[in-house]
């Protein structure tokens, strides 16, 4: 299945630090053939997973951040948009049996950020699909609970069909600022219908249908795929791949909110997220680089090539082309640079524009090939 322009899946979930489809579409095209294996170790949001099954390739991504995990594993099967709507309405039926005073006992013991963040029926239907979404183990019910995850909170003026007061998309705020917050600006939840919700984006994100083959999505640390995955020892082709940027974010504490849907704690918190969440030391920072390259190592074909995405964040484009190559050749000697990185920023007008090579700020994509 081919779609013209960005699938409606990419955007099944808002995430940070993702890449576009476009810009994993061009370079699967360009460095591989239908058929052959595209492996992403920092999957996000799915965006290479899926495109690579747009583009008839096949595909194993991973991740190990339970929300990205999530998100990618509802972006890897084929699903009939029917099913989908059919599992939301036995979900319903199922709520609407529940005793009120089962799901009102757990409300009442929630944080009062909770209280403040969602209409009171609202959030005792987010508890309820808390409780018997089996996101880990059945595909229909991960897809519901990623559509569950991108509504979940969002600019309540702009859009009737995020469940929360008002919040960013991306990620979750602090309790204690968004209390202060939406009282200074006198903010409350509004009622929202989830289960009316979820039929709607699932319409709407499978519009254009789910692609008809199905990839391998992981919850896994990059450092162990090799180990995980001995039997795809020499078969990627390529890797389109964006590991986390240098002392950007924590994602235990910028999506707790989500991670609380899928079972987390209710409050956000720096540890168990991720092995991979958020480096502050520059030498610790390239040594997990190093180490990732070294723990996909045994997975790349004689010819593989990899493409990287990262982000400069007050490191010079000369550093950071230094440390890249150097994580590249210790852990794969084979490889080797392929032209010149590529500097660019995001740009309101253009989407993107390249930078000078003084910059500290943008991105840099890297291709080494297998030599």
């Amino acid at each position: 299945m081919m779609v013209k322009g960005s699938h409606r899946l990419h955007a099944l979930c808002s995430y940070f630090a993702m890449f576009p489809g476009y810009f994993a579409r061009g370079h699967i095209r360009n460095h591989s053939a239908p058929g052959e294996l595209i492996l992403d170790p920092f999957s996000g949001r799915g965006t290479t997973l899926l495109e690579s099954l747009l583009t008839q390739r096949n595909a194993v991504a991973s991740d190990p951040n339970p929300v990205a995990y999530c998100i990618t594993r509802a972006k890897s099967k084929s699903l009939q948009p029917q099913s989908v709507l059919d599992r939301i309405t036995e979900l319903e039926a199922e709520f609407v049996e529940t005793p009120t005073a089962d799901l009102e006992e757990e409300r009442g013991f929630l944080p009062r950020f909770f209280k403040h963040a969602y209409y009171h029926t609202t959030l005792r239907e987010i508890l309820f699909l808390r409780r018997h979404l089996r996101w880990h183990t059945d595909t229909i019910d991960c897809f519901i609970s990623a559509l569950l995850l991108g509504c979940l909170h969002g600019e309540r003026d702009k859009s009737p069909c995020y469940l929360s007061n008002q919040m960013p998309r991306r990620i979750s705020t602090k309790p204690e600022y968004s209390v202060k917050y939406w009282r200074e600006h006198d903010l409350y939840p509004h009622k929202r219908e989830t289960f009316e919700i979820l039929r709607r984006w699932s319409r709407f994100r499978l519009k254009q249908g789910a692609p008809q083959k199905t990839a391998l999505a992981l919850q896994e640390d990059v450092r162990d795929l090799s180990r995980r995955l001995p039997f795809m020892e020499e078969k990627v082709k390529a890797v389109i791949t964006s590991p986390p940027y240098f002392n950007t974010t924590s994602f235990a504490e910028d999506q707790w909110l989500r991670l609380w849907v899928l079972g987390g704690a209710n409050h956000p918190t720096r540890a168990g997220a991720s092995k991979d969440d958020r480096h502050t030391s520059r030498y610790k920072y390239w040594r997990f680089i190093a180490d990732a390259w070294r723990g996909i190592a045994p997975l790349l074909a004689s010819d593989a090539t990899i493409v990287c995405r990262v982000g400069l964040h007050g490191h010079s484009m000369e550093d950071v082309c230094k440390n890249m190559v150097a994580s590249v050749r210790a852990s794969i000697p084979s490889a080797t640079l392929y032209g010149s990185p590529l500097l660019t920023t995001p740009s309101a007008d253009t989407g993107r524009q390249q930078l000078s090579e003084h910059s500290q700020y943008g991105e840099l994509d890297f291709i080494f090939r297998m030599a």
